[in-house]
């Protein structure tokens, strides 16, 4: 990096070091701090405009999980037997491994790239905090249930989904940050209901008490975002008001300019994503991250109805 080394550290160089370290366990733990740094002001640069740094195409990961295609998989089962749990469970872990990686990705690709405001680095400090949190507790959950991070295959399917967007903020913050953030919202409850007919009590706790509500910020933080790119040109003002707006329902306002916007959405999961945005959806979940059906219903009606 061609910074000084007096010179304060930025948050842009930070998630790239994030990004760089391959242990998952040691990237959510340093992600944890680094978010902390941010939070508490200690970081207070979000990039140097003076400085053009490259973002890896693909970040740090150890080679300890094998990879295979989503169609090798083998059945996750209904969380049945202590089988099913464990392997329920290490394909959340590894999801979460992701999502950590995605969340200091789109901070360290687009933010100084699209001149973003310093609402959307905390807001995705924030995500990236939240889904570090989530790989630590799920994966010593995983270790009490008796297996480990490693055990069992995988697949990359959502940096497959990034790096197909890695050049287009709008495609990602639709692909991984509404429409992959919205589907975990629509599994997780029958999930965390599998777990407790199986008896595994806590697990489903954890699912339900953690996970669940943080993920439904992490939509609305996609759709928060999404919208603000599409205005900013059009309406700075509304672009502006977007930011500000604590709560995402009330800010999925109607009107001409909405309507452009979620035609915007339509067009930008139909370019990126493949294959139909499948029902049943999680209403009550999506339109508290101010996602509501008007975005998502007409995709999966018109894109059904070719098959």
């Amino acid at each position: 990096m061609s910074c000084s080394e007096n010179a304060e550290e930025s948050l842009v160089e930070a998630a790239l070091k994030v990004l760089n370290t391959a242990d998952p366990f040691e990237k959510a733990r340093f992600g944890d701090e680094v978010a902390n740094k941010w939070l508490q002001g200690l970081i207070t640069r979000p990039y140097d405009a003076s400085v053009d740094l490259p973002v890896p195409d693909r970040p740090a990961r150890l080679q300890n999980v094998k990879l295979v295609s989503p169609s090798e998989m083998p059945k996750l089962g209904k969380a049945g037997s202590l089988q099913s749990r464990q392997a329920i469970v290490h394909s959340l872990v590894h999801t979460e491994s992701w999502a950590i990686d995605l969340s200091w990705d789109i901070i360290a690709r687009f933010g100084r790239q699209e001149s973003m405001p310093r609402d959307f680095f905390t807001d995705f400090v924030k995500v990236a905090q939240d889904e570090g949190r989530h790989f630590i507790l799920l994966a010593s959950r995983l270790k009490e249930l008796g297996s480990f991070y490693g055990a069992l295959p995988a697949h990359d399917g959502l940096w497959d989904s990034a790096i197909a967007t890695s050049k287009d903020l709008l495609a990602r913050l639709a692909i991984e940050h509404c429409v992959h953030e919205a589907r975990g919202l629509d599994v997780l409850p029958t999930t965390i209901s599998r777990f407790r007919k199986g008896g595994d009590d806590e697990t489903a706790a954890l699912l339900e008490t953690v996970v669940y509500p943080e993920e439904i910020t992490h939509c609305a933080a996609g759709v928060k975002w999404f919208k603000y790119l599409c205005l900013r040109s059009k309406d700075p003002i509304m672009a502006s008001e977007i930011t500000k707006e604590s709560d995402p329902r009330k800010a999925d306002t109607t009107g001409d300019i909405y309507e452009e916007v979620i035609q915007k959405f339509h067009a930008t999961v139909r370019a990126f994503f493949r294959g139909p945005l499948k029902p049943p959806f999680n209403e009550a979940a999506r339109t508290a991250a101010g996602f509501g059906p008007q975005w998502y219903e007409p995709l999966a009606v018109k894109e059904m109805s070719k098959e």
